[in-house]
């Protein structure tokens, strides 16, 4: 590949469970290797400890896999681009550390990028002789991964703005832990999503919290749906198993509504109409199905990111990388990984 004209971004993402690594080439991917740890599925959610071991082991092979992939040598690559937080502060400092290396040994800029700021830039992930449809500023973006349930106003790659998030669990956290409160394997909302398709939406009514403004809240719900199941299986030790379908869907539609009543509001204070949905939870088929058709109700121009950037992924750090490395937004080597970052 010939570097001239050329800016070539190496992102690192090891905010979690997943190590990640990808390369782009001026906003088009070239690369974007992922290695899964399954070992938590055991323990019914992630063990921070043997997340970290796992990146120490997952790191070197994931980013020469990328590195080989993208048909470049590492002589090429500008600039090295890692999450430095939000996530588990031990998952964090195995990217962080490795990123720092990479950067010394070849001389070039270290950028830091912010894990939320990173779904939201996934829109704009270009590939080879793919569809490149991507939203226009300012637009609305829908924030809904297992730690963070945010409505953000983005009026452009780097200048966001929160206007509604969670003041307690996330709609993720939600799905997980009603998941495992039916006794179904980590991670549950994946579990779910499948179940409420072959399931009555309308069968079973849970609590939606009455939060003002543009805020969320979901402990409430939580709560309601182990009570309900208590008492539920009090009266008949099989219910959950006999009504699993029916229980699914009725959660799932739950949260939704509670996920787009906020949204609709948002767009309609705001007078925005270019809507966004990013992170793990947008790719649940309810939440996509039920978009997409407020879209039509509503004339919105709506954006879906593809399944492979919806979760934890190093594609959505690099392309976020490309564009500080534009501004020329470079950190120093005394760089630290935070646990709690917000969009700011």
């Amino acid at each position: 590949m010939s570097t001239k004209n050329n800016t070539i971004i190496l992102g690192i993402e090891s905010s979690c469970d997943d190590t990640s690594a990808s390369v782009i080439c001026n906003e088009v991917l070239l690369s974007n290797v992922v290695a899964n740890q399954k070992i938590h599925e055991e323990y019914g959610g992630v063990v921070p400890e043997l997340a970290s071991r796992a990146h120490q082991q997952n790191i070197i092979p994931v980013v020469d896999a990328a590195i080989k992939k993208a048909g470049i040598h590492r002589n090429e690559i500008n600039a090295v681009a890692f999450t430095r937080g939000p996530g588990l502060l031990g998952s964090l400092l195995v990217g962080t550390s490795f990123a720092k290396g990479f950067a010394l040994a070849n001389n070039i800029p270290l950028v830091e990028v912010n894990h939320l700021q990173g779904h939201v830039l996934a829109h704009f992930i270009k590939e080879k002789d793919g569809n490149n449809h991507h939203p226009k500023f300012p637009f609305l973006c829908l924030l809904v991964s297992g730690g963070n349930s945010q409505i953000i106003i983005v009026r452009d790659y780097l200048h966001m703005e929160v206007i509604g998030q969670t003041i307690d669990d996330a709609a993720g956290e939600a799905f997980d832990k009603c998941a495992k409160v039916m006794g179904l394997p980590y991670p549950g909302g994946p579990l779910i999503d499948r179940y409420a398709k072959e399931g009555n939406p309308e069968a079973f009514k849970f609590s939606k919290p009455r939060i003002p403004g543009l805020d969320y809240s979901f402990s409430g719900l939580k709560t309601s749906f182990l009570y309900f199941l208590r008492d539920r299986v009090k009266e008949n030790p099989n219910f959950i198993e006999e009504n699993k379908v029916d229980i699914c869907a009725s959660l799932q539609k739950t949260i939704i509504d509670i996920l787009l009543g906020k949204l609709i509001r948002a767009a309609r204070e705001t007078g925005i109409n270019e809507i966004a949905v990013a992170g793990g939870v947008s790719a649940n088929s309810g939440l996509r199905t039920a978009l997409e058709q407020e879209a039509k109700k509503r004339k919105w121009k709506l954006y879906i990111p593809k399944f492979a950037y919806t979760t934890d992924n190093a594609a959505m750090i690099a392309i976020t990388g490309y564009y500080h490395y534009l501004e020329g937004k470079f950190v120093g080597q005394d760089i630290a990984p935070f646990a709690r970052m917000v969009i700011d």
